[in-house]
């Protein structure tokens, strides 16, 4: 059975949260803190006390936005640590998901937290802690997704549980307001990442900005046309507008992509 640390700076937040977890029959304790400073000593104390003491903690339900270090920061600084616990963010703010997973965490869990999107989370602790063999499990650090997980995938949020789609599926990205909207052969998602950082990350994927609305998969585009000056680009069903700007860069590519 888990022993859970929650971690929000939020009273009404954090009670709601260690509510639901001590009401989960797979987790033995759970307790509370407030900030960054108290979870670092607690934690500090559970290593100290080793993995069958009674202060260990087996997992960390980490909120993000807190005053003075975010979770981001406590998690870089447990990456540190031998023996850290395992993390689970829970969050009202779906941005920090590549990072999030970039720091090893288990499971993205976004407020407000449902008791069955938060017993799901619990279930893939209790997966990654069996999974860690008895003998090695105090010298090695857990590892809850292959390293390769965040630049191959995003998080998607889907009617509470978090997806993970493979970029190599998205079309393409339209951008909305501070979001983006991913767009695959099976469907969109909508995603809370500017469409100028999705540029920035996928440049090197083969992703390219045709337009300020649009970012477009080179290999998706099946057709080019030019229309009484205006520029257009197909993918799939769509057909999305290219700007001046980037109609003869984006041409450019397209020649160089057909010649091999």
């Amino acid at each position: 059975m888990l022993r859970a640390l929650a971690v929000d700076d939020e009273r009404p937040a954090l009670e709601e949260l260690l509510y639901l977890l001590r009401a989960d029959p797979r987790v033995r304790s759970a307790e509370g803190a407030t900030d960054a400073t108290e979870t670092l000593r607690r934690i500090n104390r559970a290593l100290d006390a080793g993995p069958d003491g009674d202060d260990a903690i087996d997992v960390v339900f980490l909120d993000i936005h807190m005053a003075g270090l975010t979770g981001l920061d406590v998690a870089r600084l447990l990456a540190g640590f031998a023996r850290p616990p395992l993390i689970v963010f829970v969050t009202a703010h779906e941005g920090f998901a590549v990072q999030a997973f970039d720091l090893k965490a288990v499971d993205y869990v976004l407020k407000p937290v449902r008791r069955e999107r938060l017993a799901e989370a619990v279930r893939r602790v209790c997966d990654q802690v069996e999974s860690i063999p008895t003998h090695t499990a105090a010298a090695s650090p857990p590892v809850a997704l292959p390293q390769t997980a965040a630049a191959d995938q995003i998080a998607v949020e889907l009617g509470g549980v978090t997806r993970f789609i493979p970029i190599d599926d998205i079309a393409y990205a339209e951008a909305q307001g501070d979001y983006a909207r991913l767009h695959t052969h099976a469907g969109s998602h909508l995603v809370r990442i500017p469409l100028s950082t999705l540029e920035e990350r996928w440049a090197a994927r083969g992703f390219v900005r045709i337009h300020r609305r649009h970012l477009v998969a080179l290999g998706r585009i099946d057709e080019l046309r030019l229309d009484a000056g205006a520029t257009t680009v197909r993918v799939g069903d769509a057909e999305l507008a290219v700007s001046r700007r980037h109609a003869r860069e984006l041409r450019e590519l397209l020649m160089r992509r057909a010649r091999g």
